[in-house]
């Protein structure tokens, strides 16, 4: 199409530039077709745009035109032409503005509907018009076929070279590509071979890739890491995922892998087209060649540190497995049901946590409230512990050989790797010095900055020097051979060793899953022995028969006088305000324990003692508690308790602890007053009139000699006495009264 399609309409609208380079690799190594594409602006001016009104948009610079994820540049674009701003729309060519049908027949659309013209190299297109629009419409099919085509062509040569174990993708850290096709190698340093290395034989000593992380924290080594796209290595401390990433890349293993994941796309919450990373299983792998170079393992080790990794992730239902724990039970992960074939789950009771093993298979099943199988722990593993000592007692002596081996090897690879440290940081202060004597002393600005980087090196060697100093300094004593002729004498004496305090349940267990495969129990409820079948690694099997461990009669039960108490406190309060009055009047369960609420309950529904039930509609002069009381005449809680201690008020107990209960009645309510009523005087005036003393003139009253009310309120609070009209009463004779002054 010619110029004459531009129409006055047109320039009267923003002339929209696009620009996209596929990758920064292209923006920083392809100007020229940047150059290129900056220059569509000056053909807009020269197709009558005025500069003002030419907006150039390079957001995209870097980024694939396969879809609009991510495409800011082109989104803007595509609504500025839905909202009618745009006059033309300029592209280098149809494969700058969209890689993608479904996009490019959009913008088109858009184009159309609104009157916006579209420019590539070759010429002007109107999208309303059909033939422009064929001819657009055969432009980005063939650039959509074009960027398959490239695709498929790089894909290919990239996977026919994979299959010969060619092609040169990252390696882990450990390894480097050497200069023939396909050679890989150990990394030149020492130290991350050796980093490697121990990350191998700590997992095939300690079975766990936690506990292999853990050891390393432990020791407070650093791990080697490689940065991105570049064969340079950082130490740092070890994350766990750096430990889990060794232990399962084939590589390590001397075998060439490639295609271990594969890209998919899938639509997001908001309908927008995404792309994620798979990882496939081994199975599905593109390429995988065991033996295509040196490993830090062989391909069966590699192959068995798989399977024991999967064996300590916690087991799903129905499976067995698990990695070891800390607990008692010495055949968790290995004990299975006789009767359905399930694996074996393990609790723990009493007071002692005694290990117990019961399969809730039936419940599973049938839907039943029982297990599959129950049985105690502690005799069944004693039967197995002293058949797997039975069958080992001959390999003592050389089981503690290797365990002074062991023990001295993790020792000295703690240390190999410090100094290995050490040197790495002496090279790392050299090289500094190095950089700071060859800078020009004149120019300041470099040199204070590689001055800075110097005195830090040699902080850090300072550091792994003292670090190194401290573990040699700490390292055990190697072992004498008098210690050495003692443990070959406690090999010959497995049982003490597996009884020594020193043994751990992980211990035990470690060494149980190395002899065994599985622990078959068979325990029928009605029959008196249980039978067991030892599944020993490699196929062999034995039977043992144990006595079924039988439930013992109980034989402690709660004394009768904390019963009845029980009895009478029940009808009167709850069960935690019991348990308060037994605890202060010391009464223990039968097991020694302090009194809770639920204990008091369980005591109480066991020898069906009923609940308290307080009254609905109480009676004349309540029973309430000394808040309460206080609460109801106007005094504090301490004023009750002085009253009740002095006898001025009547208060009931069940027992000796039990809270206070007080009668409220409208005539304790009359003897709390806000103003002392005419002829009442203070205790003072009293004793004085009285001729008696203040404990006489308190008798008197407590025995209703005298009447006497509190006063509520006021800093004369307190008590004032009535006092007799014809003289003073007598404490014991009511004749014997002599007269008031």
């Amino acid at each position: 199409m010619t110029d004459t399609s531009i129409l006055p309409v047109h320039r009267q609208r923003q002339a929209f530039v696009y620009i996209r380079q596929s990758s920064p690799s292209q923006v920083e190594r392809n100007t020229e077709s940047t150059r290129r594409q900056y220059a569509l602006a000056a053909r807009a001016e020269a197709l009558g745009w005025h500069p003002d009104h030419i907006t150039i948009v390079d957001a995209d610079l870097g980024l694939s035109g396969e879809s609009v994820d991510k495409r800011d540049g082109f989104n803007s674009l595509a609504a500025d032409v839905a909202l009618g701003r745009a006059g033309l729309v300029l592209g280098l060519e149809v494969s700058r503005l969209a890689r993608n049908n479904a996009d490019w027949y959009r913008l088109i659309d858009l184009c159309a509907l609104t009157d916006t013209l579209i420019a590539d190299f070759d010429g002007i297109y109107d999208p309303a018009c059909f033939n422009d629009r064929l001819v657009l419409g055969l432009k980005g099919t063939i650039s959509e076929a074009e960027l398959h085509t490239l695709k498929v062509r790089l894909l290919e040569g990239i996977r026919n070279k994979a299959a010969r174990g060619e092609f040169r993708c990252t390696l882990p850290v450990g390894f480097v590509w050497g200069e023939r096709d396909g050679e890989i190698r150990f990394h030149p340093d020492e130290e991350v071979v050796r980093a490697i290395r121990t990350v191998f034989e700590r997992f095939a000593e300690l079975g766990s890739m936690r506990r292999v992380w853990l050891w390393f924290r432990d020791e407070g080594l650093q791990f080697p890491v490689r940065l991105r796209n570049g064969d340079d290595v950082r130490w740092i401390p070890p994350a766990y995922s750096s430990i889990v990433q060794v232990l399962h890349n084939p590589v390590y293993a001397g075998a060439y892998a490639f295609g271990k994941s594969r890209q998919e796309r899938y639509l997001d919450e908001h309908g927008r087209m995404k792309k994620r990373l798979r990882q496939l299983p081994q199975a599905e792998w593109r390429v995988l060649l065991p033996g295509h170079h040196r490993g830090y393992i062989d391909w069966e080790t590699f192959e068995a540190n798989r399977a024991r990794i999967g064996a300590n992730r916690r087991p799903r239902p129905h499976s067995a497995g698990g990695s070891v724990r800390e607990g008692s039970a010495l055949l968790q992960g290995l004990a299975i049901c006789g009767n359905c074939g399930r694996p074996l789950r393990t609790h723990y009771l009493g007071r002692h946590s005694s290990p117990n093993y019961h399969c809730p298979g039936r419940h599973i099943v049938e839907g039943r409230a029982t297990y599959c199988l129950q049985i105690g722990g502690t005799q069944v593993d004693r039967a197995v512990a002293a058949s797997v000592l039975e069958a080992v007692r001959t390999g003592g002596t050389e089981a503690a050989l290797k365990a002074i081996e062991q023990v001295e090897s993790e020792r000295d690879a703690a240390l190999s790797q410090r100094r290995l440290a050490v040197e790495r940081a002496v090279y790392e202060a050299t090289r500094a010095e190095r950089a700071y004597r060859a800078v020009d002393p004149e120019n300041r600005r470099v040199a204070r900055g590689l001055e800075r980087e110097w005195e830090q090196r040699l902080e850090d060697l300072e550091r792994e020097r003292a670090e190194l100093a401290l573990r040699e300094r700490e390292r055990p004593r190697e072992v004498s051979a008098n210690e050495r002729e003692a443990l070959l004498a406690l090999g010959e004496d497995l049982p003490r060793a597996w009884d020594a305090p020193t043994t751990t349940a992980r211990d035990r267990k470690e060494l149980l899953r190395a002899l065994l495969e599985e622990v078959v129990l068979d325990a029928p409820r009605n029959e008196p022995q249980a039978r067991i079948r030892l599944v020993w690694q490699g196929g062999l099997s034995s039977e043992l028969t144990i006595e079924r461990p039988r439930n013992r009669p109980a034989t402690v039960r709660t004394d009768e006088d904390t019963i009845n108490l029980l009895r009478r406190l029940a009808a009167h309060y709850p069960d935690a305000v019991i348990a308060g009055i037994l605890n202060r009047q010391g009464h223990r369960t039968a097991r020694g324990l302090r009194f809770t609420q639920s204990r008091v309950a369980s005591l109480r529904t066991h020898w069906k003692i009923p609940c308290f039930q307080p009254s609905q509609e109480p009676p004349d002069g309540e029973l309430v508690s000394v808040r309460q009381a206080a609460r109801e005449l106007g005094v504090v809680p301490s004023t009750i308790h002085r009253m009740l201690n002095d006898g001025f008020l009547a208060g009931d107990q069940i027992t000796p602890g039990a809270p206070w209960r007080i009668r409220l009645t409208e005539e304790l309510r009359q003897r709390f007053v806000e103003h002392a009523p005419e002829g009442y005087v203070p205790m003072q005036i009293a004793t004085a009139r009285l001729g008696v003393s203040r404990q006489t003139v308190l008798a008197w009253i407590k025995c209703g000699k005298l009447d006497a009310v509190t006063i509520r309120q006021g800093r004369r609070g307190g008590l004032r006495i009535k006092l007799p009209a014809n003289g003073s009463p007598s404490l014991f004779d009511e004749s014997a009264v002599s007269n008031l002054p």
